[in-house]
C-alpha cells in the first residue's frame, strides 16, 4: 500500500511553479524543486520520474491557471470591443510584467518545444481568440480574424513595451488595442 501524499499534486505544483520561473527550466533542479516544495527530493522523484516531467507537469499546470483565468473573464465580461481590451488588460502579468517579457520567454521556450505543451498553448490561443472575436463581431470568420489580429496586437505590444517602456505596461496595451480597434472600426475616435 503506498504513502498518502502531504502535499497534493494543485498544491505541489502551485509551489513549483515560482521556482520554475525563478530558476529557469535548465536550473530547476529536484533539489530545488524539494527545497520550495518541502519534500524530499525523492518524493519528487517518485512523483514525476524525470526533471524534464517534473517541468512539464509545472507548466501543463500554468496552462490549466491560465485557460480557466481566460474561460472566468470570458464569461464575466461584456460582448463588446471595450470587454475583449479589458479581458486582455486582465490577462496583463501586472507586477510581473518585466518578468514575463523577459524571463518569461525561457518558459515560452520550454512550450515551444515540447509537442504536449505546444498543443496547449495553440488550444489557449484558439480559445483567447474566440473569446475576443465574440466580442469583435457576429460573423465565426470575421470574429476569428479579428480575434486573432487582437491578441496578435496585444503580444506585439508587450514585446516592444518591454523594450521602450514610456508608460505603464497597461497603459500602453489599452492605449495599442484601442487604437486598433477604431482603425478597424469597433471604436468610435475619441
Amino acid at each position: 500500500m503506498g504513502r498518502s501524499k502531504t502535499v497534493s499534486d494543485v498544491a505541489l505544483l502551485d509551489l513549483l511553479l515560482p521556482a520554475l520561473r525563478d530558476d529557469g527550466p535548465a536550473g530547476l533542479t529536484f533539489s530545488k524543486a524539494s527545497n520550495a516544495a518541502g519534500l524530499s527530493p525523492a518524493s519528487l522523484v517518485q512523483r514525476f520520474g524525470t526533471r524534464d516531467a517534473m517541468i512539464v507537469a509545472v507548466l501543463s499546470h500554468a496552462w490549466d491557471r491560465l485557460t480557466a483565468t481566460t474561460a472566468t473573464l470570458d464569461a464575466e465580461l461584456p460582448p463588446t470591443p471595450q470587454g475583449a481590451i479589458e479581458l486582455l488588460l486582465r490577462l496583463l502579468p501586472g507586477d510581473e510584467a518585466d518578468y514575463a517579457v523577459g524571463d518569461g520567454l525561457m518558459l515560452l521556450r520550454e512550450d515551444l518545444r515540447n509537442s504536449v505543451l505546444r498543443a496547449r498553448g495553440a488550444a489557449w490561443g484558439a480559445s483567447l481568440a474566440m473569446a475576443l472575436g465574440r466580442r469583435l463581431a457576429n460573423e465565426h470568420t470575421e470574429a476569428q480574424r479579428l480575434g486573432w489580429q487582437m491578441a496578435s496586437i496585444w503580444q506585439g505590444t508587450l514585446i516592444w513595451w518591454a523594450f521602450v517602456r514610456g508608460a505603464g505596461v497597461e497603459d500602453a496595451v489599452a492605449r495599442s488595442l484601442e487604437g486598433w480597434c477604431r482603425s478597424v472600426g469597433l471604436l468610435a475616435d475619441a
